[in-house]
Order: structure tokens, then C-alpha cells, then sequence
């Protein structure tokens, strides 16, 4: 199975980078990994509800851009549906066995994710009610992927 991560930003801190470059070490035995980043926008401190939609429409237009047709598309939206470990792992298993071969998950910025970007998405997927950073998340994101195979394959992983 293919899997891309599509985020808004890049990765900048250096631990954050590592963190993401192990994972991706680790689940090239599971999968083939992609992770393609499109720019942020900057939103000024007090931004209008209008400013801000503009924000959200410009980053949506540029992940829009790279989803693909033929991909089941899992947006993280603070408003999806959460699950355990488990029951994601199943999830990915049910995918692949159902003849999925790619798997989208997009990270949108710190506003969020576009409506256009939002209802493409085939599911909506929080893993918290808490606000986390994009960049984290995308860590985050990625080790439960890996965990999800480790389950997939019952092989050990802890807990």
C-alpha cells in the first residue's frame, strides 16, 4: 500500500525532523511512505473571520492539488471520528483488503482544513479534542501508522 502524508508547513525543528525520519525508516518495511508538504500561509495576530478564510482557501487550493482520485483520503479534523489504536490498525487492514492501494492523510495548518478539503476527504479522523502542532502531529500521525502495522502483523510493539 502507498501512503502520503499532505501537510500544510514544513518540519522545522530538528528533533521534529528526526522524529519523522525514523518512522519513515521504520515503515519502509510496511508501506511505501510519501510525505509532500505544501506552504503555509502567516495569519496575523487578531485575524479576521474573513482573513482567515482566505487563509484556509489559499492552503486548501494547494493540498487540493496533490489528492488524487483514485485515493482514499483520511482528513485530521479535530471534528472526526476518534479511535483506538486497534480499531485504527483495523481500519488500515480493511483498506488494503477491500483493494485500496492509497491511503492520503492530510494535515492541514493551524486554522485547520478547507471545507473543499474537508468533504473530499472520505473520513475524518481526531485523534485528541486538544489542538496539537502540525508538525507534531504529523509525528504523531506517523507512529500510529507504524503501531497500526506492528498490530496489523501482530508483531510486539508496546503499549
Amino acid at each position: 500500500m502507498k501512503i502520503t502524508i499532505l501537510a500544510v508547513g514544513k518540519v522545522k525543528e530538528p528533533f521534529y525532523r528526526e522524529a519523522v525520519g525514523e518512522f519513515t525508516k521504520r515503515l519502509s518495511r510496511y508501506c511505501r511512505l510519501e510525505i509532500i508538504e505544501v506552504a503555509d500561509e502567516k495569519t496575523p495576530d487578531g485575524a479576521s473571520a474573513a482573513a482567515e478564510r482566505q487563509i484556509l482557501e489559499k492552503e486548501g487550493a494547494r493540498l487540493a492539488k496533490h489528492l488524487k482520485d483514485d485515493a482514499w483520503v483520511c482528513a485530521l479534523a479535530i471534528n472526526g471520528k476518534m479511535m483506538d489504536s486497534q480499531k485504527f490498525s483495523g481500519k488500515l487492514e480493511q483498506l488494503g483488503v477491500s483493494g485500496v492501494s492509497h491511503v492520503q492523510f492530510v494535515i492541514g495548518g493551524s486554522l485547520g482544513l478547507s471545507e473543499p478539503v474537508l468533504r473530499r476527504a472520505d473520513f475524518k479522523l481526531s485523534f485528541s479534542e486538544m489542538t496539537f502542532p502540525h508538525q507534531l502531529m504529523r509525528v504523531i500521525l506517523l507512529e500510529q501508522i507504524y503501531r497500526g502495522y506492528r498490530i496489523m502483523m501482530k508483531e510486539p510493539y508496546h503499549k
